[in-house]
């Protein structure tokens, strides 16, 4: 692997996937989109990942694609199918944001399930002052998560939004005092997400996005019920619940 492209470990049902060009605020080049791609679709093919950890090294956490790195590649295009790859992870998806969050970068956290960050963070799209169009997916996920308003605040208008805008917004989940604290609320997060049962949160995430989406299946959403009422993992937390005990989930 390329020295500065991105890494995934595995550790039980945590997978981390780490930006690693902090010297360029993280700046995607086409081989990171390609590898992050890669990264994705190895953890979705690992049933024993419960949850997908998005960080980076560094000041901030990415600056978007690197637009001048590929003459002639549409960047939006490369951008919008990965975003929408993410928005799709069978894992339930948490960003830590530790500083500045730009361009594309900002769809690509919008499309995690939850975003922490810190007071040094913040927020800017330069497409319009760029001569550059948003992509769809990206433009959809904007109004979804955060509304018409202030996704024409922050799309047309061109607006920076610092942290404790970011949190009012809804962008951010969790607003940290610094990266000490953000990771330990990261990690708190994750360790009680990876604890809860993946029958249950799969299907739940799944469903609330095509909710949001105006796309739900009503028949996979009675079939994924009916799998998690029969499962070994409700009886196994009906039994832990009765015990006053935590639950172990084995995710069938």
């Amino acid at each position: 692997m390329p020295q500065h492209a991105p890494t995934l470990e595995i550790d039980g049902p945590l997978a981390r996937i780490t930006l690693r060009r902090p010297q360029v605020a993280n700046r995607l080049e086409l081989l990171d989109l390609q590898t992050l791609q890669s990264h994705l679709q190895q953890v979705n093919a690992r049933p024993d990942v419960r949850v997908l950890l998005l960080q980076a090294l560094g000041k901030h956490f990415c600056s978007g694609f690197n637009i001048d790195a590929v003459p002639g590649v549409d960047a939006g295009a490369l951008f919008e199918s990965l975003a929408d790859a993410w928005e799709q992870a069978r894992p339930v998806t948490v960003a830590a944001l530790q500083g500045g969050v730009y361009g594309g970068a900002t769809d690509l956290a919008l499309a995690c399930d939850f975003r922490l960050g810190t007071l040094a963070c913040e927020m800017f799209v330069p497409a319009a002052r760029l001569g550059l169009h948003f992509y769809r997916g990206g433009m959809v996920r904007y109004v979804n998560r955060l509304g018409l308003s202030m996704a024409k605040r922050i799309l047309l208008a061109g607006e920076t939004l610092e942290a404790q805008a970011m949190r009012d917004s809804g962008f951010l989940d969790q607003l940290l005092t610094d990266r000490a604290a953000l990771e330990e609320a990261v990690e708190a997060l994750c360790a009680r997400l990876c604890a809860y049962a993946p029958l249950a949160l799969s299907g739940m995430k799944r469903h609330l996005n095509a909710i949001a989406n105006g796309c739900l299946d009503a028949q996979a959403l009675a079939a994924d019920i009916a799998a998690a009422n029969a499962s070994d993992d409700l009886a196994e937390g009906v039994r832990a619940w009765q015990e006053k005990r935590e639950p172990r989930f084995v995710g069938r």
